[in-house]
């Protein structure tokens, strides 16, 4: 992957500087930059799924021409998703909840209902932890082998979609998708609800950015998300899209065979 590339790129620029600090005065200050301008690649590579730099994540359907787009809903279930549930209903379209073991723990029942609803369901790690980007390999299987056994328990289905926790990446999470086989779904519209709470603002940013085979980031864990999705239904349908399912969008399958 890129983070490979440019782990041997900035080693061998630094051994290219000492080698050369043998003939010649080197600034101290240049090696600095060159760790502060690596450091900087790494975590910007790191915290932008859409980037691929630790692993491939499918983010979009750029070559989709018809007016498709996908919705997901991260951080479930949640008693918030009851509502979602019933706008979606409402508007007879299927999204993708990207759920979180623990939260599975807490509301068996509207896991069940997301499936009995048409919805597809994929693993978001057990915890969802604010340290989850400082896990171990062995640790960041056991979340989502963990998250895996609980809706598989319960939907009858393994997933194979794994979005994770804020989007970002790094070499132990590639370690462990190498054990686990999942396939890592990103976004390429970030709605912000997860930190905003002006739906208008919410809202337009969405539509701005529209084009086909767009995957939409919500989050079913907000009050808010609610006025936005039933804004955006409406919207959607205006504009003559359709809100498909994200493993037709992406043509893709949701669960392991």
């Amino acid at each position: 992957m890129k983070h490979r590339f440019v782990t041997v790129f900035f080693l061998s620029l630094l051994v290219l500087l000492a080698l050369w600090s043998l003939f010649a005065a080197i600034s101290t200050w240049v090696f600095v930059a060159v760790v502060a301008v690596w450091l900087l690649v790494v975590a910007i590579g790191s915290s932008h799924i859409a980037l691929n730099y630790h692993v491939k994540a499918m983010c979009s359907n750029p070559s989709e021409k018809e007016r498709k787009i996908a919705l997901t809903f991260d951080d479930g279930p949640n008693e918030n998703t009851l509502q979602i549930l019933q706008i979606l209903k409402k508007h007879h379209a299927k999204a993708t909840f990207f759920c979180i073991g623990r939260q599975i723990e807490k509301h068996p029942g509207i896991l069940r209902e997301i499936t009995a609803d048409g919805h597809l369901v994929g693993n978001h790690s057990y915890s969802h932890s604010h340290f989850f980007d400082f896990f171990g390999m062995r640790r960041v299987v056991l979340e989502l082998q963990e998250t895996d056994k609980l809706i598989f328990e319960i939907t009858g289905k393994k997933p194979h979609f794994f979005r994770p926790p804020y989007g970002v990446t790094n070499p132990s999470i590639r370690r462990a998708l190498a054990v686990t086989k999942h396939a890592v779904m990103g976004w390429n519209i970030r709605s912000m609800d997860g930190i905003s709470k002006n739906s208008d603002a919410i809202f337009n940013r969405i539509v701005e950015q529209l084009s086909p085979g767009s995957v939409v980031l919500l989050h079913d864990t907000r009050p808010h998300t609610a006025l936005v999705l039933e804004q955006l239904l409406l919207t959607l349908a205006a504009k003559n899209y359709q809100v498909a399912a994200l493993d037709e969008l992406l043509d893709v399958e949701a669960y392991e065979n």
